[in-house]
């Protein structure tokens, strides 16, 4: 715990180590309690008590890849896929910003159904209702990234899943570790708010190879970094997979926070899933974003990614209610 203590009081002015990161991962008990702490202060040191509330809208299912652990895969055949209009996601966008949402984030499969500039096109009609715009529709060619980027997108969300280029190419066989991470440089190098993050619990996955995927964000200056626990999907290849820790999942978003004070990190709809008041205990580790999901049910029972996600929170859809609860917490929606 001393060790723990000591590593936490000199973050600040040093950073971290690979090796030091490791130490904190593998935290346990009160050492772990520390940590959670810790990170917790320094979210509330830099951001106050504010949780910045994004509405997420699920537009398709569809997706072009077929990496092993999600359920939107192109090998899924039994899940039954959707797409919306472009005007129903601006109506629900509409929907959002007058209910008080500030952002709207618009995420999908790689469905290549949505051309870059049929997408540019939803984006100039949302950001006219005063919102901010994010993306996250996987990886595009650079020209496709600026369209975006001049329709007045403001944020773009590229999860890396994991910094292990071997473990990388075995669950995505549709790309590559190192495209990965140029798509991720050229959001950064055309001015987006630019989110990373890793998926806790992959089945070969290390301590140290969760340490080098901190270090990448750290390098990269992500403005976000969403960090989820892996949750096996019955219909894919790693459907007897065990589970990702929680616990884990809450020390890798802990020491993200200590090693990027200024980054926003969501509490994921993946710990809701999987653990009871999930959500609740990231936003006690570090954690200051949620992104309520206001997809329709009928579309949001089908972006099954992984088993259970629509049924996270009855808060679900509504910044009210999100406002609420949080203020409950000491907490101040915005």
């Amino acid at each position: 715990m001393r060790d723990v203590a000591a590593l936490v009081k000199r973050a600040a002015a040093e950073g971290f180590t690979r090796g030091e990161i490791v130490s904190l991962l593998r935290a346990e008990g009160e050492a772990a309690a520390l940590l959670f702490a810790s990170a917790d202060r320094l979210r509330a040191e830099v951001f106050g008590p504010v949780v910045h509330l994004r509405a997420l809208i699920e537009f398709s299912n569809y997706c072009r890849n077929n990496c092993l652990y999600c359920g939107l895969r192109r090998g899924n055949r039994i899940l039954r896929r959707y797409r919306m209009p472009p005007e129903e996601i601006v109506a629900l966008a509409r929907r959002a910003a007058g209910h008080g949402f500030r952002t709207v984030v618009l995420q999908a499969g790689e469905d290549p159904y949505y051309t870059p500039s049929l997408l540019a096109g939803v984006v100039r009609e949302v950001k006219r209702l005063g919102v901010q715009v994010a993306l996250s529709v996987g990886e595009l060619a650079r020209a496709d990234y600026a369209l975006l980027r001049e329709a007045g997108a403001d944020r773009y969300l590229l999860r890396h899943e994991t910094a292990d280029p071997s473990l990388f190419a075995g669950l995505k066989p549709d790309t590559s570790f190192k495209r990965r991470c140029r798509c991720l440089r050229w959001l950064k190098e055309l001015g987006f708010e630019t989110g990373a993050g890793p998926m806790v619990g992959l089945p070969g996955q290390t301590i140290a190879s969760l340490a080098d995927d901190i270090l990448l964000m750290r390098d990269l200056g992500v403005a976000m970094a969403g960090i989820g626990p892996f949750v096996p999907h019955p219909s894919t290849p790693l459907a007897t997979a065990a589970p990702g820790s929680v616990f884990l999942t809450m020390k890798v978003l802990a020491v993200t926070r200590l090693c990027l004070p200024l980054t926003n990190l969501p509490a994921t709809t993946a710990v809701g899933a999987a653990a009871a008041g999930g959500r609740e205990a990231a936003l006690r580790c570090g954690a200051n974003v949620v992104m309520p999901d206001i997809t329709p049910l009928r579309y949001r029972q089908l972006y099954e990614i992984y088993p259970g996600k629509w049924r996270v929170d009855p808060r679900e859809g509504s910044f009210a209610r999100w406002q609420e609860y949080l203020k409950l917490l000491g907490r101040t929606a915005v």
